[in-house]
């Protein structure tokens, strides 16, 4: 089929304009994992990259000198450690943005900007969350957002058990009241997350029922919904 200049012209006038209306949208996708500590964010989040070569970012955890100290005095060094992982975040995602996204480059994160909230929440006292609050929406209005959230749940059994087994010398002091809590944050959190984005396509794994680490039966099967959902199209 020949095009003419007018044809090609009244195209690219047509895409310029559904792209003008959000009628049409360019998406690449950018595919963000959570859910509380030890569940496996950062397992599947590799495991994602190399099957779909999509670029891996990690978040930065054990350069934060503040940790350790958090884990034996949550009260006294919460403020440091929320603020330290933000102001790492933030950075992390702005190359994220440059480099990749704006490239139409695809990216899969062992993280969600909004893990920040839930943290600061849980840790900090009502005036200096409120003060993070603010340093957070300014920081987060300009940074990509996923589109599509994978959120990982476990018991605290299970939670326990994998914190164990990757046996990082700053979490042995984690108490199962404050990881209870995380876990029942991260719950409420996402609910109230899939009302106010309904734009985001959020895919639960439950992880008591399945365990992508050491069955690759487990992890074929959530390779398979993912791409479904790709090829479906993200909303």
């Amino acid at each position: 089929m020949n095009f003419s200049v007018k044809n090609i012209l009244f195209i690219v006038t047509y895409i310029l304009l559904m792209l003008k209306s959000g009628e049409l949208v360019m998406t690449t996708h950018f595919i963000a994992i959570e859910g509380p500590i030890g569940v496996g964010k950062s397992s599947l989040a590799q495991a994602i990259s190399d099957h779909f070569q999509y670029h891996l970012l990690n978040e930065i955890v054990g350069e934060n000198p503040f940790l350790s100290k958090f884990y034996e005095n949550i009260e006294e060094w919460s403020f440091q450690t929320e603020m330290f992982f933000l102001c790492n975040r933030f950075k992390q995602l702005e190359d994220i943005r440059e480099h990749y996204i704006n490239k139409n480059k695809p990216v899969v994160s062992d993280y969600h900007m909004f893990k920040n909230l839930i943290f600061a929440h849980r840790t900090l006292k009502q005036d200096h969350y409120e003060k993070y609050q603010q340093i957070f929406q300014i920081l987060n209005e300009s940074l990509p957002k996923p589109n599509i959230v994978i959120y990982l749940h476990a018991s605290l059994d299970t939670l326990h058990k994998r914190i164990a087994k990757r046996g990082r010398e700053f979490e042995k002091n984690i108490s199962s009241l404050y990881l209870q809590n995380l876990s029942m944050d991260y719950e409420n959190y996402l609910k109230q997350f899939e009302i106010e984005h309904p734009e985001t396509t959020v895919l639960r794994i439950n992880g008591d029922e399945v365990d992508f680490v050491d069955n690759k039966e487990d992890l074929k099967n959530i390779l398979a919904n993912i791409e479904k959902l790709l090829i479906k199209g993200v909303k």
